[in-house]
């Protein structure tokens, strides 16, 4: 069962209440079990703030890492355990932000990594500062007047070389994210799923949301799929883009 990843005798987790992290862990969970990882096939890889916890609630060998190093790490790891599955967890700030270089040559480099990135478009662990993927006008802690600069695309920065993937879905949609963990996890080199998640306590309520639900709802009423075959995603489309 999807259960014996996870390691129950550490919940509850200590992430706010309503956080979209656990549904990423248990969406996880079971897409690994469905395709039989576990301790002696796979490991997974987080970095600082509130997704890099993830690791440490499931149960498989894992490693919390330096800010921003997640990649180079899980990089070194599939260097010298090549038929280990390799699966990062980590938001977009450590990803986006100080682990920007990483990621732009990580994805060049094509190494066989699956990467979820937990995008709640702030820096949640610390308050709610504004981060990398900040909608442009988004009112936050640092930027009380509005943010400033557009956001990081993260599909452009995937789709910059010849081979890739790039997943769009959300925490709503938990059959689409089920398909495109799987389907990353399968593919046969670096695979990036971004995440749309929401964080109620240090964005939400500042956004105007009462709720995790009335996020969640929003998700709903905002993401469409994409049409079949489309070779680039919309801002408010959810699906797949790959090359290679």
């Amino acid at each position: 069962m999807f259960k014996d990843l996870i390691k129950l005798d550490r919940l509850p987790t200590s992430w706010c209440p309503g956080c979209g992290l656990g549904q990423i862990m248990i969406q996880l969970a079971m897409v690994m079990d469905g395709l039989g990882l576990n301790h002696t096939n796979s490991t997974v890889i987080s970095g600082v703030g509130c997704t890099g916890r993830l690791a440490g609630y499931m149960n498989v060998d894992g490693i919390y890492t330096l800010h921003g190093r997640t990649l180079p790490v899980a990089e070194a790891v599939k260097l010298v355990s090549p038929d280990l599955k390799v699966i990062v967890v980590s938001g977009d700030g450590d990803l986006a932000s100080i682990g920007g270089n990483h990621l732009l040559h990580a994805a060049r480099r094509n190494p066989d990594l699956t990467v979820l990135c937990n995008n709640n478009n702030v820096y949640g662990l610390t308050g709610g500062q504004a981060g990398p993927t900040t909608p442009r006008n988004t009112k936050t802690v640092s930027t009380p007047a509005g943010a400033t600069y557009d956001p990081v695309n993260l599909q452009n920065l995937m789709k910059a070389g010849a081979r890739y993937f790039y997943a769009k879905t959300t925490v709503y949609h938990q059959l689409h994210l089920r398909n495109c963990i799987k389907e990353a996890i399968a593919w046969p080199g670096f695979a990036f799923v971004d995440i749309t998640c929401h964080c109620i306590e240090n964005n939400g309520r500042r956004l105007g949301f009462n709720s995790a639900y009335e996020m969640l709802q929003h998700f709903k009423k905002t993401y469409r799929r994409a049409p079949d075959g489309a070779e680039t995603l919309g801002p408010d489309e959810i699906g797949i883009v790959r090359q290679g």
